[in-house]
């Protein structure tokens, strides 16, 4: 017995001198972050594709799902990777995010990250990054700028953060820790999320307006409009509504169920929800409730994107909160009017009556009348969606962001 106390108490001795006291984690890495320490950079020297030394970057995401963040992390990897950059992937194990890195050639860490101030995952993650020899560190979500801010830091290597969600920042120690020690610049994906992080306080210099992206070469069909309708068993009068995303409240689907039980005359509207989560028993039993079991399907997870947003005449995402909703973006760059709730960066990316029809978040009969407006006029069906491509193009393209990304890299390595 005393033989393995003795072993027990070596190993936490030879730990200790290996690690930092737990205690002592947060406050040493601010202060390494504010003196600008470097201690583990001897990255080996590759070119970009604009002749300047390639950057090696690695990517901080825990999410167990795939959702529109992770679209937006590999558009920027692919990107960053085709551009001479070289890009390491650290996430936690088991997840979409693992599996699509591994599968895409991208070198992965996998870690478990519990909680924001999971100490064990901050020392495990400050080892891998100190063995990727990074120039700097990429934090893509709430968790990750904890956890990945302070591995960071206390490597002295700068982070940029990027935030998504539209939801009210608070003025606190947290902020000014995370913002002004932690990260050494912060990217909103929209307007509207940059103004909650102005308005917490976070100084204007030290943040940055990034719009998310699409690729269009990714949302082409493997077959024509006609075909997929055909084998979807769409008759040619139906006009079919598509929405996509996790069930969750946030997404408003129930909001958008009551909308199809209140719309007026034929019944040859669609709707199909694309997407899972943990709303969807309580969809199916409003479904059931409302008589809409002949109108509504929930398609479950697809990988069929392209095609379903082909075959459709709209799409609509009624969320009562949204960042700024990448698949109201895919829709626009495939040429599909958008119906969409006039929140955060959604209001900001769907332009009223050119690209589609912004109603109130919650507005059951607002968003049943815009639904009934396009459904009954073609016209303006087609006019909406021209539209688009266009508005997608003037600065939602992932080329148009890793660029971006590029350029705010270079800055604080500067």
């Amino acid at each position: 017995m005393q033989g393995v106390t003795g072993a027990a108490q070596q190993s936490r001795k030879q730990a200790e001198t290996e690690t930092w006291p737990n205690h002592r984690l947060i406050l040493a890495t601010a202060q390494l972050s504010q003196k600008g320490f470097r201690t583990c950079l001897d990255p080996q020297p590759i070119e970009a594709e604009d002749g300047e030394l390639g950057m090696r970057i690695v990517h901080v995401d825990p999410e167990q799902a795939f959702s529109g963040g992770e679209v937006q992390v590999f558009l920027l990897m692919d990107g960053l990777r085709s551009r001479g950059h070289d890009c390491v992937l650290a996430c936690s194990p088991g997840s979409a995010a693992e599996s699509k890195a591994e599968a895409e050639g991208f070198a992965v860490h996998s870690l478990a990250m519990r909680n924001d101030f999971d100490i064990s995952a901050v020392l495990r993650l400050r080892r891998h990054i100190k063995a990727s020899s990074p120039d700097l560190v990429h934090l893509h979500t709430g968790r990750a700028n904890w956890i990945g801010g302070m591995a960071a830091a206390s490597l002295g290597l700068p982070a940029v953060s990027t935030r998504r969600m539209d939801r009210r920042v608070k003025r606190n120690w947290r902020t000014r820790l995370l913002y002004g020690r932690l990260v050494k610049r912060v990217a909103a994906i929209s307007p509207a999320v940059l103004r909650h992080l102005l308005d917490a306080g976070v100084p204007e210099d030290r943040t940055r307006l990034i719009w998310s992206s699409v690729d269009p070469t990714t949302l082409r069909p493997g077959e024509s409009r006609e075909q997929l309708r055909r084998a979807m068993d769409l008759r040619s009068d139906q006009v079919l509504a598509i929405a996509a995303g996790n069930l969750v409240p946030r997404k408003g689907y129930s909001n958008l169920l009551s909308a199809m039980s209140h719309l007026e005359g034929p019944q040859s509207m669609q709707l199909w929800i694309a997407g899972e989560g943990e709303e969807r028993q309580a969809l199916e039993k409003q479904i059931s409730e409302q008589g809409l079991e002949d109108r509504v399907r929930l398609l479950g997870q697809r990988r069929d994107m392209p095609e379903l947003l082909a075959a459709c005449d709209l799409f609509v995402m009624p969320s009562l909160a949204e960042g700024l909703g990448i698949a109201a973006l895919e829709a626009m760059a495939a040429a599909r009017p958008v119906i969409a709730s006039a929140v955060g960066g959604l209001g900001e990316l769907v332009v009223d009556a050119e690209t589609g029809l912004l109603v109130p978040a919650g507005d059951i009969p607002a968003l049943a009348k815009a639904m009934a407006t396009l459904a009954s006029d073609t016209g303006l069906r087609q006019r909406l969606a021209a539209a688009g491509p266009q508005r997608v193009a003037s600065g939602f393209l992932a080329d148009q962001m890793v660029e971006a990304y590029i350029q705010l890299y270079r800055e604080v390595l500067e």
